[in-house]
């Protein structure tokens, strides 16, 4: 690892592990100490794990014993099988595999097993995210942040909690986000509670108050995502807790390089990173989800708005380039993300894939992510009467009999239609119709909820002028996502 960690990383890790040192709570016994590194399979996380590995190297050097290293990898659906392929190529080359001090876990849906590479993705996960991704994206208008981010966000601390809880718990957390990062995102966790009219955790429970504050975060939005009356999923879909209030985080951002390019040898070379045309999705090199969402932005301007598919994709991937060179890649990535996007066959060919992704990952059809994008049922069915006369006209005279099957009615034939169109369930029908429809063209600040003020305050959004129609109305709208 010396010979393969940049130069400047050689001294920089001798000093990393003089300090973790001192950080834990067993000094003196080294064996007695674990330390959870959380790892997502993307070239951030890849970097730091290996310069968490050469720390752990680096004290079993000095001391003949080391801490013992938790890896925790959470799947989801937005994760496909390239990335397992770049995590085993990762824990091969960190000589992970068989370290009796290196324990290799995969939580799927706060469910914790041995990282597996091979392991099929559980049905269960994949329904999970499925719904999830459905009914915030009804509420949305199928935009990018709120249909995939928000829940996956959500279930990244519940992964956490998971992880460090898991068995006899986890002594320190290491994190690449500097301090400074790591406080602004606690406050911000805080204040969006409070704006939600939410009670945050006392501070002084560290990162178990942090996850507190979470889950009831996570039950509030998810009450307003799915219906109070689902009591079961929204209780499903909580954010775990259950971990020691002295455990800390240690960050390693002092030390470390995060611009890829000083460490691309690194990755590529010495741990076989691969940068997969499937994996590799804008500023994600662990989810294929930023090419959905660039695909969602797509058939909203052809199908809502009448305009082109490539006109939309236009408007995500010159917010995406954006948001790429913001975050420091490598120019020749950001080009080579251009490129894909750069002529009318590549736009046509990444329609395909995102298609097919779309079927494989969720089990959704082009006819499914079409009604999504109108957000037809949710808000009292606000855009049902638009929908039917721009994608099925030969049920604008059952439009009365779909409200009142919204509304509670029974009416099993049209249901059945009404859920192949849509990927839903009728009862989940009627709960978007009986909840809020958010509107990217309105005033979010006017919107109550935990959904609007997450809007609001994420960074990762652009407010655009988009034709809205044929004629070329203009309006204020939004892109977002990764």
């Amino acid at each position: 690892m010396r010979k393969a960690l940049p130069e400047r990383d050689v001294p920089a890790v001798e000093e990393c592990a003089t300090t973790l040192l001192k950080a834990l709570p067993r000094p003196g016994e080294l064996g007695r100490n674990t330390v959870m590194v959380a790892y997502g399979g993307g070239k951030d996380s890849s970097y730091a794990l290996a310069f968490v590995r050469a720390v752990h190297l680096a004290l079993a050097e000095r001391h003949g014993e080391t801490f013992r290293l938790r890896v925790a990898t959470m799947r989801h659906g937005g994760m496909p099988y390239q990335v397992m392929q770049n995590i085993d190529r990762t824990y091969q080359a960190l000589g992970l595999y068989g370290d009796p001090d290196a324990e290799l876990l995969l939580i799927e849906g706060g469910q914790v097993r041995p990282f597996a590479r091979d392991r099929s993705m559980p049905h269960r996960l994949i329904d999970f995210n499925r719904v999830d991704m459905l009914m915030s994206g009804h509420r949305t208008y199928g935009d990018g942040r709120a249909t995939f981010c928000n829940a996956c966000n959500l279930n990244v601390a519940d992964s956490f909690g998971v992880a460090a809880g898991h068995g006899e718990g986890v002594d320190l957390i290491i994190t690449g986000d500097s301090p400074q990062e790591q406080r602004d995102y606690a406050l911000w966790i805080r204040q969006l509670a409070r704006s939600a009219g939410l009670k945050p955790a006392d501070s002084k429970k560290g990162f178990q108050g942090t996850l507190e504050t979470l889950n009831g975060l996570a039950r509030a939005y998810f009450q307003e995502i799915h219906g109070s009356e689902n009591a079961e999923r929204i209780e499903a879909r909580g954010v775990a807790s259950d971990i020691s209030t002295a455990l800390q985080f240690y960050s390693i951002y002092d030390y470390t390089s995060y611009a890829s390019g000083a460490h691309w040898s690194l990755l590529t070379g010495f741990l076989g990173f691969v940068f997969d045309e499937i994996a590799f999705n804008f500023t994600e090199s662990d989810c294929v989800n930023p090419a959905l969402m660039a695909h969602l932005r797509g058939l909203r301007t052809e199908r809502v708005y009448k305009r082109s598919y490539q006109e939309g994709i236009g408007q995500y991937v010159d917010f995406a380039l954006e948001l790429m060179r913001r975050k420091h890649f490598p120019e020749h990535l950001v080009e080579e993300m251009r490129q894909r996007y750069a002529t009318e066959a590549g736009v046509e060919s990444m329609r395909e894939a995102a298609t097919r992704y779309g079927e494989d990952a969720f089990g959704l059809d082009t006819t499914q992510l079409i009604c999504m994008v109108y957000s037809p049922f949710a808000g009292r069915a606000a855009n049902l009467h638009e929908f039917l006369a721009g994608e099925h006209p030969e049920l604008l005279e059952a439009e009365d009999r779909i409200r009142a099957l919204l509304a509670g009615s029974v009416d099993r034939a049209l249901a059945a239609r009404l859920e192949r169109i849509s990927g839903l369930s009728t009862t989940d029908l009627q709960a978007l119709h009986d909840g809020p429809l958010w509107s990217p063209f309105a005033d979010m600040s006017a919107q109550t909820g935990v959904l609007p003020q997450v809007m609001i305050t994420d960074p990762h959004q652009k407010r655009i002028s988009a034709k809205r129609n044929p004629a070329g109305e203009e309006v204020m709208d939004r892109v977002s996502g990764r």
